[in-house]
């Protein structure tokens, strides 16, 4: 049923879409999601298998993620505490993680498939350019833009996205 119709799906339904904001719609998810993409293609040249290009890529994010925490706890203990300090930089940090899920998740059913590192990684790469349209897409809606502008602002939002991932390959 949709919210119109149903009152407690309101609720529940801005309860869902704030969890999804704050998990994929962050900045530190949109990062994670770029620097995961990028991780996959310098890692793809070198593994001799899907588990391998899962396990460096997904090491390296966690890299990456313990440094960004780091960062924001070093920063703002002096004033919260560290505990305090490092929780928020945990939540903070946490799209990074969450980002990675989609292209994972395909990068796990290659494995257990037993595909091509090769076809693995175009698939999760696929998987990664439509998680940045989706993106363009919602951030357009959320303005109000007409439904041509929106589909123009996804297609931009993927093409930068893709450029950005081939930028940070190609110093790689």
């Amino acid at each position: 049923m949709s919210d119109r119709r149903d009152p407690a799906a309101a609720p529940r339904l801005r309860g869902v879409t704030r969890w999804l904001d704050t998990r994929f719609r962050s900045p530190a998810a949109i990062y994670g999601l770029i620097v995961f993409a990028a991780f996959l293609s310098v890692d793809s040249d070198d593994a001799h298998d899907v588990w391998e290009l899962l396990r460096t890529a997904l090491l390296s994010l966690l890299i990456f993620f313990l440094a960004h925490v780091f960062a924001h706890t070093l920063t703002d203990h002096g004033e919260r505490g560290l505990a305090r300090a490092t929780g928020d930089a945990v939540q903070h940090a946490a799209g990074m993680l969450y980002a990675a899920l989609p292209a994972s998740v395909v990068l796990v059913l290659a494995a257990l498939q037993e595909w091509s590192v090769d076809d693995a990684y175009g698939a999760a790469m696929w998987v990664t350019v439509a998680v940045l349209a989706v993106l363009g897409y919602v951030a357009y809606w959320r303005r109000g833009a007409h439904v041509l502008v929106r589909l123009l602002g996804s297609a931009g939002t993927a093409a930068l996205g893709v450029l950005i991932i081939m930028l940070e390959y190609a110093i790689h």
